[in-house]
């Protein structure tokens, strides 16, 4: 319930993501989060965001309540969660605190009545990837990372206490009654632009992403070629002047003449991927809500 309050209200309004810390503990083979907090806004450069968690945990420590860091949550829209410092937060929790996880709450699909609370770990690939610190297609290659086996999903059990029970259904009945039938709502046209705008700046991205990647392969194939000639040119000089009885010509550094290109880095295309797959799984999951809805009305208006 704080994530869902801290989530909602920094949200609310504007596009800013909403974080926090985890607190909990380790029972036999199950991570248990008690509590959380969250971090300071990013605007405000007088906290020490370091140092505001070590004090929080000192604090939540003395009045004896689990100050055990055990990850942290972040807020998204829709699922569009996936990106470079998600991956590199998670990989600094998870090197430094084994057991971490990362938990991803979705306002916007929470409010249309899906409770999304997701957790999310690296799996030893992206670790080693993240290690190694290489992102050229040879190294992904080697490692076997894909947008598919970046994150693995950790099953969330949610347990609530008999107290937030009695709340919860005392909110329930706080509720106007217009407000409690908006989830049989048809009209789906906003959501479902949105989400197809996202998908689409993703692929035009994307494709972006590829024509460079292109242009660097026929480049590299160009200088190959250079290359290759050139090296037969100075062995056939070479030959000619050994029968001539004259010395070969001097060796030279063929790297200084034809200087490496730089392999264009590929993990962001593999995010983009990642979130295209993500926003396609989205959109055919809503279509598929929205039909059943149609389909409903259609059987109520016949009888």
């Amino acid at each position: 319930m704080k994530i869902v309050k801290h989530c909602h209200e920094e949200c609310a309004g504007n596009l800013e993501v909403a974080q926090g810390a985890l607190l909990g503990l380790v029972v036999d083979n199950r991570l248990e989060i008690t509590n959380c907090f969250p971090f300071p806004k990013n605007y405000d450069e007088s906290v020490d965001e370091e140092e505001y968690q070590l004090d929080m945990m000192r604090r939540l420590r003395r009045v004896n309540v689990d100050h055990y860091h055990v990850g942290w949550y972040q807020s998204t829209d829709v699922g569009s969660f996936l990106s470079n410092p998600l991956l590199e937060s998670q990989f600094h929790y998870q090197t430094s605190i084994e057991e971490s996880v990362v938990l991803i709450y979705d306002t916007q699909k929470t409010q249309r009545g899906f409770l999304t609370l997701k957790a999310y770990r690296l799996t030893p690939q992206a670790i080693s990837m993240y290690k190694e610190g290489e992102f050229t297609p040879d190294a992904l290659r080697t490692l076997k990372v894909s947008y598919e086996n970046l994150l693995v999903e950790v099953p969330v059990v949610i347990r609530s206490s008999p107290l937030t029970n009695i709340l919860l259904c005392k909110l329930e009945t706080l509720i106007p009654p217009e407000q409690g039938s908006n989830f049989l709502d048809l009209g789906t046209a906003s959501v479902l632009e949105g989400q197809l705008r996202s998908l689409m700046e993703r692929v035009d991205d994307l494709n972006q992403e590829a024509i460079k990647f292109n242009r660097y392969q026929h480049t590299l194939v160009r200088q190959n070629q250079d290359k290759h000639r050139y090296v037969q040119k100075r062995l056939q000089e070479n030959a000619a002047r050994a029968a001539r009885d004259e010395p070969p010509l001097p060796e030279e550094d063929i790297n200084k003449l034809f200087r490496p290109i730089p392999v264009p880095p590929r993990l962001t295309p593999m995010i983009m991927a990642g979130q295209i797959d993500a926003y396609s799984h989205h959109i055919s999951q809503f279509c598929s809500q929205s039909l059943a809805k149609l389909y409903v009305m259609q059987s109520l208006q016949e009888k």
